[in-house]
């Protein structure tokens, strides 16, 4: 009888680390992919109008694309599963027009003692032609098929990475990482948002897919890219 306690404590543990791990929280919460667009204007404009970010606004520059997680959530004990949807957009690198957007997911498991939850807004910064074809793939793994340097939360130095990582979080974990993190394209998003099927190739390179929805996202970073 002793042992019920615990059991009982770790079944609801067991079952957030499965949802989170099977659906991220936007998914979680059905949030339609106008929604998400939406949401990634509002985290990009809050990131680059932060005093603490001056190295986001300096990379931007030379980025090659950019996607926005708004919302990722990190929750357990013992075992941590994050996950978070959003949105990649890419440079043309002869125009300098940003692309309409490409909705991807970010999933990853962590192993290790730590409780409570975490709430997280991120920003990855894609600086290399090797980056940019790793994401134009099924699946890229951070740190693994593609380098990453990160998460950087003020001004530092930056090495030449293929990805710069920035994060803001809230919660009870000691830190965020995104490095094992799985990012693949959400083809099913692309489709709803576009009222047809769109590759990540056809979205970012040939620049097949048009939103008018995308226009102020699209425009914010163009601004802060210059």
């Amino acid at each position: 009888m002793r042992n019920r306690p615990v059991a009982l404590f770790f079944v609801p543990s067991i079952i957030l680390i499965l949802q989170l791990i099977v659906c991220p929280v936007s998914d979680a919460k059905h949030i339609s992919p106008h929604e998400l667009v939406q949401q990634a204007d509002v985290v990009f404009l809050s990131f680059v109008q932060d005093s603490s970010m001056e190295q986001i606004r300096s990379s931007l520059k030379r980025a090659r694309g950019i996607i926005i997680i708004p919302t990722s959530v990190k929750g357990g004990f013992i075992f941590g599963a994050e996950g978070g949807s959003g949105v990649m957009l890419a440079r043309n690198e002869e125009s300098g027009v940003w692309s309409a957007p490409a909705f991807y997911a970010m999933r990853s498991v962590s192993f290790g003692l730590q409780a409570g939850g975490m709430v997280a807004e991120i920003i990855l910064l894609v600086m290399t032609e090797k980056g940019m074809k790793a994401l134009l793939s099924s699946v890229t793994r951070l740190g693994t098929d593609v380098s990453i340097s990160g998460p950087y939360t003020a001004s530092t130095s930056l090495d030449d990475f293929d990805i710069h990582v920035f994060i803001r979080s809230k919660g009870a974990f000691g830190g965020v990482s995104v490095k094992g993190a799985a990012i693949t394209p959400q083809d099913n998003m692309n489709e709803i948002y576009y009222g047809r099927s769109f590759t990540p190739v056809e979205i970012l390179v040939e620049g097949r897919a048009q939103s008018r929805q995308a226009a102020r996202l699209r425009a914010d970073i163009a601004k802060y890219a210059r």
